[in-house]
C-alpha cells in the first residue's frame, strides 16, 4: 500500500509540475501577444472563399482530444484483456500451475 501512495504522490507531483509549466508558458504567450499587438498595425480582415465552412480552432482541438480519448480507452481495454489472457503465466496465480504438475 505504501508503494501505491508513493506512486500516487509522484504522479501528483508530475501533474502539478506540468500544470505549473503550462501556466508559465501561457503567461509568456499572453505577454508576447500583447507585445505583438502593440507593435503591429491592425490587419484588415480578408474573406476567403468557403472559409466559413472551415472548422473553428476550438472544434479542431476538441475533436483531436476526443479521438485521442477514444484511442486511449481502446488501448486500456486491450491492455486489460492482455493481462487477463496472460494472467495464468504470472507468479502466484493458482491458474499458473502447469497441467502436468497439477495431475501428479
Amino acid at each position: 500500500m505504501a508503494s501505491t501512495t508513493t506512486t500516487q504522490d509522484m504522479q501528483e507531483q508530475i501533474l502539478s509540475t506540468i500544470r505549473k509549466s503550462q501556466e508559465v508558458a501561457l503567461d509568456a504567450l499572453k505577454t508576447w501577444v500583447e507585445t505583438v499587438q502593440s507593435l503591429t498595425p491592425s490587419i484588415p480582415s480578408v474573406s476567403l472563399p468557403l472559409s466559413d465552412r472551415l472548422p473553428k480552432p476550438h472544434d479542431v482541438v476538441a475533436r483531436g482530444y476526443d479521438f485521442a480519448e477514444q484511442i486511449l480507452t481502446n488501448q486500456r481495454k486491450f491492455a486489460d484483456e492482455v493481462l487477463e489472457v496472460t494472467s495464468p503465466l504470472l507468479p502466484g496465480d493458482a491458474k499458473s500451475t502447469p497441467k502436468s504438475a497439477a495431475a501428479k
